[in-house]
């Protein structure tokens, strides 16, 4: 059973080796995630799921263990998710591999860690379907889901200025900051595929994990749009 959760971006710049000269532009964003996770520690989980974005189809296994790196970033620095061996998961994709970063870097040693990567393109009824499957794993399952909103909210966003996006966005901060299980079901994954959203499809399995669990309430610990990407930390508990 789901017993909480916490949401967080996962930019490759929220490690200050990568932001390099830019990392103080990011300072709130860590400060949320740490109090995020203490937010999960808090829960004394059986076991915790890392959920993030994947650039498969469908959704991936990351055993305790796997490694991940950003060296992608021209960055030599590895972490790895938890303990374990990780010899049949492969290599973290990047917003595991951020969130193994907070992990280590808040010395997560709680409870034991999984990791699930989830593509894009993951129908909604399979990411629900997925939650429901992982919140299953344990009595007390906690889960780290990392996602971005919108990456549109700038004329030098990633995907350019769209007017739909700081809605979005704010429709985004809503639904997790109020734990509301019901606006994250509805998502619409093609709307979210043209803003270049990374958090739908992870934040829809958080809805499904939730769905016949424990009551949950929610909170907002940030909101933040900088680079024109939207940043939310939110908690579940």
């Amino acid at each position: 059973m789901l017993v909480a959760a916490a949401a967080c971006p996962c930019p490759p710049l929220l490690v200050p080796e990568v932001a390099a000269g830019a990392a103080s532009e990011l300072d709130a964003a860590r400060a949320a995630c740490t109090d995020a996770l203490g937010v999960l520690a808090a829960a004394r989980p059986d076991l915790l799921v890392v959920v993030g974005p994947d650039d498969g189809a469908g959704a991936r296994e990351y055993p305790a263990g796997t490694p991940g790196s950003f060296h992608g970033f021209g960055v030599d620095l590895d972490v790895r998710l938890g303990e374990g061996d990780g010899v049949t998961g492969g290599e973290l994709p990047y917003g595991l591999a951020v969130g193994a970063w907070l992990l280590g870097r808040t010395g997560w040693a709680d409870a034991p860690v999984e990791g699930r990567g989830v593509g894009e393109s993951l129908a909604p009824d399979t990411c629900l379907a997925e939650g429901r499957r992982l919140a299953g794993r344990a009595d007390r399952v906690a889960l780290l889901v990392m996602g971005d909103a919108s990456a549109c909210r700038t004329l030098k966003a990633p995907g350019y200025l769209d007017e739909r996006a700081a809605p979005y966005d704010a429709q985004i901060a809503r639904a997790l900051g109020s734990a509301d299980i019901a606006a994250l079901r509805a998502l619409d994954a093609g709307t979210a595929r043209e803003l270049k959203v990374s958090g739908r499809a992870p934040w829809q399995v958080l809805a499904g994990a939730a769905e016949g669990g424990a009551d949950l309430s929610g909170a907002l610990l940030h909101e933040d749009a900088p680079y024109g990407v939207g940043y939310v930390v939110a908690t579940w508990s």
